[in-house]
């Protein structure tokens, strides 16, 4: 499955994403000239800003002028931030791409899976996908049952052994998936017999 964005050069944005796709977030800032450092969600994080300039929740435009990779964070030099204090302000800012900048995957993006409904493998309702989150140890499935509070599952081959794009479905294995216990061989409460005398 293709589950990261590809790199290529997209065109270039001049108002605030119809479509927003989240690309980064900013963590804060790095040293004083006004650098920030950056959560990407690219493919490849240095590519951050080949698809054009970025921009937040509220319209406000970020343009990628250097990115370097350093540790898991990508240290991104924007045009519109000048200064260390800029930065600082910027701490937690979600950074977005308009959807039609984005080159087509192989076969799609995260959010485009967000509304499918998710089934079991032998076909028992489970939910509706509702968010994918990624927390640093590989992308999470947010799940939202018919009752209840959402549930989240990995979104690994194991987890989610497919898309059925036709039916707008989420396959999952339940087990794999952490949403059933494995069965065991002994019922509850089973017992070793007692030894006997012979």
């Amino acid at each position: 499955m293709a589950f990261r964005f590809q790199a290529t050069v997209g065109m270039a944005l001049t108002t605030k994403p119809e479509n927003p796709v989240l690309l980064g977030v900013v963590g804060g800032a790095h040293g004083l000239k006004g650098e920030c450092r950056v959560r990407s969600f690219t493919e490849s994080p240095v590519d951050l800003g080949a698809y054009g300039p970025l921009f937040d929740a509220e319209g406000n435009r970020y343009t990628v002028k250097s990115a370097r990779l350093q540790k898991n964070v990508v240290v991104v030099r924007f045009a519109e931030v000048e200064d260390r204090n800029h930065a600082e302000r910027l701490n937690g800012r979600e950074l977005f791409i308009d959807r039609s900048a984005l080159p087509e995957p192989d076969e799609f993006y995260l959010g485009d899976l967000v509304g499918l409904a998710v089934e079991t493998v032998s076909g028992a309702s489970v939910g509706t996908v509702v968010a994918f989150h990624d927390f640093g140890a590989g992308d999470i499935v947010e799940i939202k049952p018919p009752e209840g509070q959402t549930v989240m599952i990995p979104f690994s081959e194991a987890a989610v052994p497919d898309i059925d794009a036709d039916r707008g479905v989420m396959i999952v294995e339940p087990y794999a998936a952490g949403l059933a216990e494995a069965e065991t061989d002994e019922p509850d409460g089973a017992t070793e017999p007692p030894a006997g005398d012979d």
